[in-house]
């Protein structure tokens, strides 16, 4: 890949953290990164021309994740994140030592969630794709152990959604009945559910509107255990975010621009191109 604009007009980045992904979730990575580690610099990559990822079949996430992690690796980042959670649940643990700094996924921390649960149910949100995969079923299966009956893999699209159309923003009482309404009909199904751990990158925004929903039933987000994994590695600069963006006839530039807009983020996007 190559960036057709001025390198000098970029921040300039010391070892940066780099995050990467192909939908608008991953962003609440970049943030969390922001909040604890304020002077570390970050490369943010939206590879809205792979988007979506949980749509692509092994071969293909293979091929593109070796793909961006050599391309990102020519930044001298001192770790990458892959804030996704099909690619990090497929396919990631094939390809430890293709770069030299250490690569961190995003993976449901069920095991957590059933330490709280005791007897009862877990219940982990995610995209239909995902949560359909039998990548995320033996994930959970392996996680769970004996307990696995205890596990509820839940298609969570329509909260993804509320995410994706920044309807949790603009039209937040509606977002909260959507969110009431979706766990309402989830407790029908499942009476038993203790806990929530999520497998998209998008559900941490709306963390808010599911604990307003549920008071004291407990959520596990993937994304601490990833950044306090990338945590040790962090090297201090100036707090610089570079964000790159990768674009198709489909999913161009400039949307993913107004979708973060959407989410009241402000940051220059520089195209790149393979």
């Amino acid at each position: 890949m190559s960036i057709p604009i001025d390198h000098d007009a970029l921040p300039r980045l010391v070892r940066p953290v780099a995050v990467f992904d192909a939908g608008i979730g991953s962003y609440a990575a970049v943030a969390a990164i922001q909040r604890l580690l304020p002077r570390q610099d970050i490369l943010y990559f939206a590879d809205r021309a792979s988007f979506p990822y949980g749509d692509k079949s092994r071969p293909e996430l293979l091929a593109i994740l070796r793909r961006t992690l050599r391309y990102l690796d020519s930044f001298d980042p001192a770790a990458v994140l892959v804030a996704s959670n099909a690619p990090s649940i497929t396919v990631l643990d094939d390809l430890t030592g293709i770069i030299n700094p250490p690569v961190f996924g995003v993976r449901p921390p069920i095991a957590a969630a059933l330490a709280v649960a005791g007897r009862k149910a877990v219940a982990v949100l995610g995209v239909r794709s995902m949560v359909e995969s039998p990548e995320l079923r033996l994930y959970a299966d392996t996680q769970a152990g004996e307990r696995k009956a205890q596990v509820h893999l839940v298609n969570a699209s329509p909260l993804v959604e509320l995410v994706e159309s920044g309807a949790f923003l603009f039209a937040p009482d509606q977002a909260q009945a959507q969110v009431n309404a979706f766990l309402d009909a989830l407790d029908g199904q499942h009476p038993d559910i203790a806990a929530f751990t999520l497998s998209s990158t998008h559900l941490p925004w709306l963390r808010a509107f599911i604990e307003r929903a549920r008071p004291g039933r407990p959520l596990f987000d993937p994304l601490d255990d990833a950044i306090a994994a990338v945590a040790p590695h962090a090297v201090p600069g100036t707090g610089a975010v570079l964000a790159l963006v990768t674009e198709n006839e489909r999913y161009s530039a400039a949307e993913f621009g107004l979708m973060l807009d959407r989410l009241g983020v402000s940051l220059p996007l520089h195209r790149v191109t393979p």
